[in-house]
């Protein structure tokens, strides 16, 4: 609101009949009593703001928000999930390196010709592969790079979910900024609405203005409902994000620390440090591993088996087999196995370049909306200013019926367009400067230093890489 001769008009009916009426001559006094109804409030508004509030007041910062999200959100912890089923690839693949062992039983009945006879045999058998043309080796080095890969796209995940938690966040400080403009502009509005009604009845003003402010008033109606509805959504979006309702938020501070110097060392720090470009080049690695496990098919194998067994007789067999087994031609299946992990690899480079300047236009987009929205707040803010001055000269320009109602609704839309403008400039510079970290790879736990146990994936991998049996996951599951 500005404040200026018009919190006089505020002031009810009866005191702007009495100026109307006395005219020119109550003017210098008119003056005296605004100044003194200013210090009046000036005194008044800060006793009355401290009654008003509530005792305890808990106030949530948007890194305390980033750290409930980081450790409450269902999408990351599902991502997390996931990380760790890709972890047990690695100890499926090693099991190749290890025997296989079975046990048997076998119980035969036979009837010839009347004659009947039972036997029963039971068994254990251990087969153990040697060689299988690098394979498994090749299979644990393609499952390792998968983790590797795995890894990097749980941390864009992360920064997914920090870089909305910073936008939601944004989003309900900026509605909820407009709610309480619109809420100063309809208090306005009503006092106008008042104002006009007020010169009407003594004969100033005609029945025009007072149409006009009704209509003002009710389309105001109507856009601070809107605003309600719009601040209720994007709290409820904040709530799906963070896990808790907003309350009571604080400005959000641009984190100028971590931020690149300029836009090409954030274009480099972005195409060296982005968890989409590492995950992409792992994928390469883990498709060029797949390669030559496929091409390992066609090379000879090797392995050992060995196997005791004893029958209802008491007669114990026991026996070792090697076995070579060179292939010659496999109807052309490995063939095409082959080609297809060689375009897979291929398609996985073109991925990486894809990536690269995937990363690089996030990067130039994020910046330069940053940069734009902080020149955008500058001159939102001194056109808040002039227009203010300006409402404060047509509303005592209106006073002494040199302008009209008309004139004082257009002014007052004016401010009210510009402060809503502000707010979306401000919303905007934020989100832009979390983007340019988000793009850059360093939307981070780590590099905004959050008060929140940092998950660490390999402590999982680790426990689970060389298990050779057990059917519980590393949690008790």
């Amino acid at each position: 609101m500005v404040h200026g001769p018009r919190s006089v008009v505020f002031g009810g009916s009866c005191f702007q009949r009495l100026i109307s009426l006395c005219g020119a001559c109550f003017a210098p006094f008119e003056d005296i009593l605004v100044k003194k109804f200013r210090k009046f409030l000036v005194a008044a508004a800060p006793a009355a703001i401290l009654a008003l509030a509530p005792a305890v007041v808990h106030a949530e910062s948007l890194y305390a928000a980033m750290a409930n999200a980081y450790a409450n959100n269902p999408d990351l912890n599902a991502a997390r999930a996931g990380l760790r089923a890709t972890d047990e690839g690695v100890a499926i693949a090693k099991s190749g390196y290890r025997p296989i062992v079975s046990a048997t039983g076998t119980v035969t009945y036979t009837n010839t010709e009347g004659n009947e006879v039972s036997t029963a045999a039971a068994g254990v058998s251990i087969s153990q592969t040697l060689f299988d043309g690098f394979q498994t080796l090749n299979n644990v080095r393609a499952a390792q790079a998968t983790v590797f890969a795995g890894r990097e796209d749980l941390r864009g995940t992360e920064i997914d979910i920090l870089l909305a938690t910073a936008e939601a966040y944004a989003n309900v400080i900026r509605d909820n900024q407009i709610v309480g403009y619109r809420k100063e502009n309809l208090a306005f509005l009503k006092e106008q609405l008042s104002a006009s009604q007020a010169r009407f009845d003594v004969g100033e003003g005609t029945r025009t203005d007072v149409s006009q402010a009704e209509a003002e008033l009710a389309a105001a109606r109507a856009l601070l409902t809107a605003a309600d509805a719009q601040a209720k959504t994007s709290a409820a979006v904040y709530a799906q994000i963070v896990g808790n309702a907003p309350r009571n938020m604080q400005a959000i501070d641009v984190p100028s620390r971590v931020l690149p110097n300029s836009l090409d060392a954030a274009v480099a720090t972005g195409l060296k440090q982005h968890p989409t470009i590492l995950a992409a080049e792992f994928g390469v690695d883990a498709a060029g591993y797949n390669v030559k496990s496929t091409e390992g098919a066609m090379l000879p194998g090797v392995s050992v088996t060995g196997s005791v067994n004893e029958q209802d007789t008491g007669i114990t067999i026991s026996q070792v087999q090697a076995r070579v087994t060179v292939p010659l031609y496999q109807g052309g299946l490995v063939s095409a196995q082959v080609r297809q992990a060689k375009e897979q690899l291929g398609q996985q480079r073109i991925l990486v370049d894809s990536a690269r300047r995937a990363v690089e236009q996030a990067v130039i987009s994020s910046w330069t909306a940053m940069e734009a929205s902080k020149a955008n707040i500058n001159a939102t803010r001194a056109q808040i200013r002039a227009g203010g001055l300006a409402l404060n000269g047509v509303v005592e320009e209106r006073r002494v019926g040199q302008r009209t109602t008309l004139d004082v609704l257009n002014a007052q839309q004016t401010v009210l367009t510009a402060k809503e403008s502000l707010a979306q400039n401000e919303r905007n510079y934020v989100v832009a400067a979390y983007s340019v970290l988000a793009s850059t790879g360093r939307l981070t736990v780590q590099r905004l230093g959050l008060q929140v146990a940092n998950y660490r994936p390999e402590k999982h991998y680790e426990a689970t890489k060389d298990r050779w049996y057990g059917l519980r996951t590393i949690d008790g599951r």
